[in-house]
């Protein structure tokens, strides 16, 4: 198999996983009965097993953030880097498109447009570009870290996937509440793209004037978590580091700003 085959499979893996566990809990008349603890553990498991699938034969990235985040430390070629995105979008579009066929009976009875379109990808719990962001940033940049926090370590063969997949567990419970915690640009565009093509009954639009967020954000945050990382524990400053520091202050102060001038006019 190559690389490319490899993270196009392990992102498709993760789809399935991911995007099946919504669809059992948001579409009519499934037999899941489950809220957020439900969603964040199958996400974790989903991570876990798409890590598992591919991991010995591409380092099991299945996220363009952390590929980008290994780069810039690094960690991974940047000629690679094109390959491994195209393949990771790829990927999470065909899972998404399984998920579709899995579930085909029910989409006809769901009327709510809403738990359609987050079957397929994130939509922000309070609509605010520039906060929604910042916690697309935050999530990715805990994941990216952790990650590398994992690397450094020693552990039995085969458990990392699993440790990495309890991350995911983690980020999603305690950072994942305002916007879903996409945290993996293929993770919401793939699946938005089968959304928008896919002839899915009643489903709306696929609200592609948010779609931004969950790729930058994640961008952001998974290339600040390898720099930060390098800076803080290796001692290593480098240009992307200091530059990518000032546009998230800048980012954190404008949230700040725009959230304070909301209570004040209310």
């Amino acid at each position: 198999m190559t690389e490319f085959m490899g993270e196009l499979i392990g992102t498709m893996i993760l789809i399935i996983l991911g995007g099946g566990v919504i669809a059992g809990a948001n579409l009519k008349d499934t037999k899941a009965d489950g809220g957020w603890v439900l969603i964040t553990v199958a996400w974790g498991l989903a991570v876990a097993m798409g890590v598992y699938a591919v991991g010995n034969l591409t380092g099991g990235h299945i996220n363009p953030a952390v590929t980008l985040g290994l780069a810039s430390v690094g960690d991974f070629p940047w000629q690679k880097v094109p390959m491994y995105i195209t393949a990771q979008v790829i990927g999470a579009f065909i899972g998404a498109v399984i998920v579709f066929f899995h579930y085909i009976p029910h989409w006809k009875d769901t009327e709510d447009q809403l738990a359609i379109k987050s079957i397929f990808c994130t939509d922000p719990a309070i609509r605010s570009p520039i906060s929604n962001l910042i916690s697309e940033i935050i999530g990715t940049f805990v994941l990216v870290m952790g990650i590398l926090f994992i690397g450094a370590n020693e552990f039995t063969e085969g458990l990392n996937p699993i440790i990495v997949g309890l991350l995911i567990v983690a980020i999603g419970m305690s950072l994942g509440a305002t916007t879903g915690y996409a945290i993996n640009p293929a993770r919401d565009l793939g699946p938005r793209i089968a959304h928008a093509v896919l002839p899915i009954p009643g489903k709306g639009g696929s609200d592609w004037s948010y779609s931004w967020v969950p790729v930058l954000g994640p961008i952001i945050g998974g290339v600040y978590g390898g720099l930060f990382y390098q800076a803080i524990f290796k001692g290593s400053y480098t240009a992307g580091f200091w530059v990518l520091s000032v546009i998230i202050v800048t980012l954190l102060i404008s949230s700040m700003r725009i959230e304070l001038k909301k209570v004040q006019t209310t």
